[in-house]
């Protein structure tokens, strides 16, 4: 049975990661226990868990807000994916089998179906959940312990930077999983260094644009915002 805090995680998560929650918004903990029907113990254990994710912001005495998720945020993620990505894609080429190949096939196949639909939300999670399998299916607990805080901030990176290519990057991905599945280790390892950084000028021009995301975060808090949503993204 689902717990009231992991039932107020699951959708505080959801709301955060599709953006209906935007970064720098202020999370008042009365109005979201009345939306969510929880009571403010299973609201601040999920508020907890969603620091942990770096989803959200804990301000001392001041309270809880969307952690911003700015030009320096998003070079900090780089920084880490590009290494350890590809230390991921190797492993995952190295050990193969045919079910972890076959889970990669399914995420592809989501992600050409999200990209012809125009499904943004749908792009984000397909493409987030292909790197995030990869991962997973490097059989290296010690390297999933690392990247499990950079999944929601991997996800959440894909779906504010809606604006890439999403054609181009499903080729990249399509181009990864044959180096994978042919077990070349070395152009697996090179491809997947190669798709991330490719993505990071892009992503930090973009990144420039979110000008409401360079917030003073105690600023924000003292606002004491009741709205569940905050001002659009630029599209």
């Amino acid at each position: 049975m689902t717990s009231l805090r992991d039932r107020a995680y699951q959708e505080l998560r959801r709301r955060i990661l599709t953006i209906e929650l935007a970064p720098g918004v202020r999370l008042v903990e009365r109005d979201l226990a009345a939306d969510l029907e929880v009571s403010r113990i299973p609201l601040r254990e999920a508020l907890r868990l969603l620091e942990a994710d770096g989803l959200v912001l804990q301000v001392p005495h001041r309270g809880a807000l969307v952690a911003p998720f700015g030009p320096a945020d998003v070079r900090d993620l780089f920084d880490v994916r590009e290494a350890l990505e590809a230390l991921a894609a190797r492993l995952t080429a190295e050990r193969r089998d045919e079910a972890g190949l076959a889970r990669l096939r399914e995420r592809l196949a989501a992600a050409r179906a999200a990209t012809a639909a125009g499904d943004e939300a749908g792009i984000a999670a397909a493409n987030a959940g292909f790197h995030a399998d990869i991962v997973e299916l490097a059989a290296n607990p010690l390297l999933s312990g690392l990247m499990r805080p950079l999944e929601a901030r991997t996800h959440w990176l894909f779906r504010l930077t809606a604006q890439r290519d999403p054609a181009q990057q499903c080729a990249e991905h399509e181009e990864l999983y044959e180096a994978i599945a042919a077990g070349d280790v070395e152009k697996t390892a090179a491809l997947a260094h190669e798709h991330v950084a490719s993505g990071r000028e892009t992503s930090l021009r973009l990144a420039e644009q979110w000008a409401h995301l360079d917030v003073d975060p105690a600023a924000v808090a003292a606002k004491r915002r009741r709205k569940r949503t905050g001002p659009a993204l630029p599209g």
